[in-house]
Order: C-alpha cells, then sequence, then structure tokens
C-alpha cells in the first residue's frame, strides 16, 4: 500500500479504539511508521503548547535560556 496514493471512503462508520488498532495493526510498515510520526506530532505539539502557556504565566520575566532547555528537556521525558 502506498500511503501518498492510499484513499479510503467510509461513510457513516464508527469504530471503537481496538477495531481502529487493529486496522493500524494491518497497514504495512511505512504506514504504521506514518501513523506513528503523526501521534507522537500531535502529542509532542500539546506537550509543547504547554509549556509556552506556563511559561507566559510565569511572573519572573527573567527566564534565562538554561531554565526554558531544562524545561524542555523535563517536558521530553515525560512523554
Amino acid at each position: 500500500m502506498n500511503i501518498q496514493s492510499a484513499e479510503i471512503t467510509i461513510p457513516n462508520v464508527r469504530l471503537n479504539l481496538n477495531q481502529l488498532l487493529t486496522i493500524i495493526r494491518h497497514l504495512d510498515k511505512p504506514a504504521r511508521i506514518e501513523v506513528a510520526r503523526v501521534l507522537t506530532e500531535t502529542g509532542m505539539d500539546a506537550e509543547l503548547n504547554e509549556l509556552i502557556y506556563q511559561l507566559e504565566a510565569m511572573p519572573d520575566k527573567n527566564i534565562s535560556n538554561d531554565d526554558i532547555a531544562k524545561e524542555i528537556r523535563a517536558v521530553r521525558q515525560s512523554g
């Protein structure tokens, strides 16, 4: 299955999580890698946005680059 040309049309179909996972497991390796990449990016984007929000909310505006790097490392390690 070529993930660039893959097209699936399923009108009015409902899947539970287990069914979706089964479908993903049946994809070829490049397609599974693409699914994993998208999920990872989505999770990292949410964590990064939360970090930015927390940094903006901090009352002390004298935040060093080292402080920012520490926060980024902490977020990456938590995921």
